[in-house]
Order: structure tokens, then sequence, then C-alpha cells
């Protein structure tokens, strides 16, 4: 196992390029199940969970070829169950039970791993293959489905979850009769899987909104598509600038995917300039203040749960009290003991709210990073830190972001990994 050793009191400063969106590339990955023939993917981040997702495609029985950050995936499925040990390792996994449904009429699959942050069952994603016409199995050990009949369906998901959307999507891709999928997710990642299965062959109307209309083909083609850029990077890339006191330009966004994040931290009194369209420059100019308001977490395009960690982070570093509220995941706010144990003043009000009062001088600390989200959060701390600090579980970060520690410490951070 890995860890980071940083010593914090350095500004960050220059210039970074965003990587693809890992959200984005794990449904996509899935997807070129529907097509014996090859697709090529571009913008493809390097990073454990989209390795994960393509030894699962290997296991399958395809083909795959990565060369930097172009990915090439060629050849046939040869079952329809992949391995218990490589679907544990990711909760991404789970969108193999559509794409294989859609590509063999019948899947088993594992439970799903993936990091701890609180209960995420599958009832969303059983509800939406049984409107299908799917037969659902389960067991203690396995998830098996077996697609009955192809019909028009009618698909309302009580939740608006981004996986079940993105399997319904996967499905429905295959049918060649009507599907409506309503109270769709609108993530941008889910826009991106939808475009990409429009260049396979299939129709969807309605992207980008939370009502979508999907006609199947019998046959999906192979096409060559990049992954958009991943406004979760962009938006920790922000939050860090912050943090540190520095002043970083980050290219390859998209600023309509930032909009949220950009709302808050300007009510913050954050230096953010949008140089162009795929663009930002983000700086400190004077000290932070508290949001105005309950910094929470909401459906797109509010703010997104996986900028909650780093956020907290930053709320430290803002005069006044935040109150950030978590409503998706019971264990989000757990990680904030440690913050607390670098000198963070935080009251933790249940497992979804915490108090935040700053502004607080963080000390280095030896710590273990939970999960991914508050494993950057924690890194982002330690730069913000004076002293040395240690991170463990530095594996779990690398989860979601490629290369960090040397991308880093090209803006200046003293970071390594030991």
């Amino acid at each position: 196992m890995s860890k980071f050793r940083i010593r914090g009191g350095k500004p960050l400063a220059g210039e970074i390029t965003v990587s693809g969106n890992k959200n984005a590339a794990l449904p996509i990955i899935a997807a070129t199940v529907l097509t014996d023939e090859p697709c090529v993917l571009s913008n493809v981040p390097r990073i454990l969970d989209v390795q994960s997702m393509l030894d699962i495609l290997v296991d399958l029985g395809k083909e795959v070829k990565f060369e930097e950050n172009t990915l090439t995936i060629s050849g046939e499925v040869k079952h329809a169950c992949p391995s218990q040990s490589l679907v544990s390792k990711l909760r991404a996994s789970i969108l193999y039970l559509g794409a294989l449904l859609g590509k063999k009429r019948e899947a088993t699959i594992s439970p799903p791993g993936g990091c701890v942050i609180g209960k995420r069952g599958i009832d969303v994603h059983a509800d939406v293959f049984s409107t299908m016409s799917v037969e659902l199995e389960f067991s203690t050990t396995s998830y098996r489905g077996v697609l009955r009949e192809e019909q028009d369906s009618y698909v309302f998901l009580h939740e608006a979850s981004v996986t079940a959307t993105e399997n319904a999507l996967l499905l429905a891709a295959t049918i060649t009769r009507q599907t409506i999928i309503e109270n769709a997710a609108c993530e941008p990642h889910v826009g991106d899987l939808a475009n990409f299965l429009v260049k396979m062959g299939a129709s969807i109307e309605g992207i980008g909104s939370n009502r979508l209309i999907v006609r199947g083909v019998e046959k999906l083609h192979g096409v060559t598509h990049s992954i958009v850029p991943d406004n979760i990077e962009a938006g920790t890339f922000m939050i860090a600038a912050l943090c540190t006191k520095g002043d970083i330009t980050i290219k390859n966004i998209i600023r309509q995917h930032l909009i949220s994040p950009t709302f808050y931290l300007n009510l913050m009194g954050a230096k953010v300039d949008f140089i162009d369209n795929s663009t930002v420059r983000v700086y400190y100019e004077e000290p932070l203040i508290s949001p105005s308001r309950k910094l929470q977490v909401g459906l797109w395009p509010g703010f997104p749960t996986d900028l909650m960690s780093p956020m907290i982070v930053l709320a430290t570093q803002a005069s006044g009290n935040t109150l950030c509220h978590d409503w998706m995941f019971e264990s989000r706010m757990f990680f904030c003991d440690k913050l607390v144990s670098m000198g963070a003043h935080i009251t933790m009000c249940d497992p979804h709210r915490v108090i935040v009062n700053g502004i607080s001088p963080l000390k280095a600390q030896h710590l273990s990073s939970p999960d991914l989200r508050a494993g950057i959060a924690l890194v982002i701390a330690a730069m913000s830190a004076q002293g040395e600090s240690i991170i463990d579980n530095a594996e779990l970060i690398d989860r979601g972001y490629e290369n960090i520690e040397n991308r880093l410490a090209s803006l200046g951070a003293d970071i390594v990994r030991i």
C-alpha cells in the first residue's frame, strides 16, 4: 500500500489540464459490450477504476489496447457472468448487468463493490429492469436477469439514480421498441453515455433532460468517441487553488458543467475568471467568507456530492459558519474527525450534516484516506497545513485521479508517493 508525504504551506500556481471524466468513461466502457465492432475512446483517464472496468471487459472476452489516454476495444463477449472478484472492486460494475442483458438477453453479476460512503442498494435498478420485462432473481451472492420480451416500456425512476439511468439506457439501446425514462439523471456523464449510444446507432431524444425517449436497434456499431472532461476533477483543482491561497489556470473544462461550484465559490469571495468556455483561472485574493446560504448537494445541476468533501476543507478556510449537507450518502461526513485532528472546528449534527466554523489554521497530521473523495480532500487539507503530513491508502485516491502527485507537484505542491 502506498501513501503520500505532503509538506504543506505552499500556494499552488501554474496551469493544469483536466483529465477525461471518470464517471463517463466507466459506463461507456460497459457500453462497448453491445457491439462486436471496434470502439476507439480518447481522453480516457488512466485511473484504477478504469483499469478495474477494463479487467472485467477482458474477463468477458473482449480485447483491450490502452495507449496513453486512448483505448481501443474489440472482439466478442464470450459469456455473461463476470468474475466475482473483479466485480467486487467497484460500484460501477453494476453497469455490466444492463449491458450484458442488452447483448446476451441474460446476465448474472455479483454484488458490486466500491467506496464505503453509505448504503447504495440496487432497488432502483431492480425497478428499471422489471419495468423493461427483465425477470430478476436475487441471492446473497448474485443478481441474475433474463429479458423475457421486447416491448414498449415506460420507466419511472423513483430516485434519479445515475447508474440506474445508465443501466436503462444500455438495455434500451438494444430493444427495437420505444423506452421512455422519466425522472432520469441529467448529469454530464449520463449525457456522454447517451451521445455515445447515439453514435452507435440508437435513437435517444431529450439528452440532458430528465425525460429520455429511446428507440434501440438490433445491431449497434463500433465508433470513435472522446470522453468529456471531468467536472469533478476541475472542481477539485478550483478548490485546491483557494485552500492553498494559490493561482491556477485550469484547461480542458466545459464551463456549463461548473455552474454550481462556481456559484458557491463566488459567494465565498473567490476569484473565478473564465477565459473562455474551456479554460478558467481561479485565484485567492482576499480572505474567503462563509457562503450566505446552506451548502447542500443536489441533483444536476445542483452541487455535486463528489465535491462535498473538498468543499468542507475549503469551508475551514472561510470565516464564519458553513452548514454542509449531503443527503445522498450517510457516511460522506465521517472523514471530518480527521480534519478536526488537524485543527478544524467542525460540529457533526448527524450523518448527513456538519457545521464548519472558520477560519481554522490546519496543522500536519498522519491520516488514512477512507474513500476516494475524502482522500483527495485530505490531500488538499495537507497542502494547506503547516508541516509534514502523511496520507495513507493513496491507492483509493488513484481510483479517481490520474497521476495526481506529479500533477500537483507541477503546480508547486511538495508531495511525493512513498
